[in-house]
């Protein structure tokens, strides 16, 4: 009997062309195969040259990965896919905007746990706080976490932001 292969989660970097439309035919080809995506991120990232970077972090099997990168670079606005698992050590964060309204106790306590994740306070009033943490997936969610309990009223989150390390580049 043929063993499952394990299902993994990548981020892929995907360069296109800055135009509407790119975007929606990108998601459209994920929903279209029933592929889910975890995390999307969309800014220019060349304006003289009119272009901009997609990160998609998704899961599936090698065997779907492939699927995924090779009906991407057949799209046609699309100019270069990384697989960044895939290629090699890359750096992945996010950032976070969390509001937390609590007083007295609870709000020292959400001072404290702010500092101890390197979070700043960007808004303030008698009775609510509105945090930026910058960190790894994993970071951001240990800190909203700890933060429910303290009075956690919103997250706004940007999804994941990755590149290379080296000296390389797209």
């Amino acid at each position: 009997m043929k063993q499952p292969q394990p299902i993994n989660r990548h981020t892929i970097a995907v360069l296109v062309d800055n135009e509407p439309g790119i975007l929606a035919r990108v998601v459209g080809l994920f929903s279209g195969r029933g592929y889910n995506i975890e995390s999307l991120t969309v800014a220019e990232v060349e304006q003289a040259e009119q272009l901009s970077r997609i990160t998609v972090v998704t899961s599936g099997t090698e065997q779907v990965i492939e699927q995924i990168k090779a009906q991407l670079g057949r799209l046609v606005p699309v100019h270069k896919v990384h697989d960044l698992t895939s290629e090699g050590p890359h750096v992945e964060r996010e950032l976070a905007l969390v509001k937390v309204a609590g007083t007295g106790d609870k709000r020292v306590e959400s001072l404290r746990i702010a500092d101890i994740f390197r979070a700043r306070a960007i808004d303030s009033t008698t009775e609510s706080f509105v945090f930026e943490i910058t960190g790894s997936q994993e970071k951001v969610n240990a800190f909203v976490a700890l933060m429910i309990p303290l009075g956690l009223v919103e997250v706004s989150r940007t999804g994941i932001v990755a590149i290379s390390r080296g000296a390389s580049g797209f």
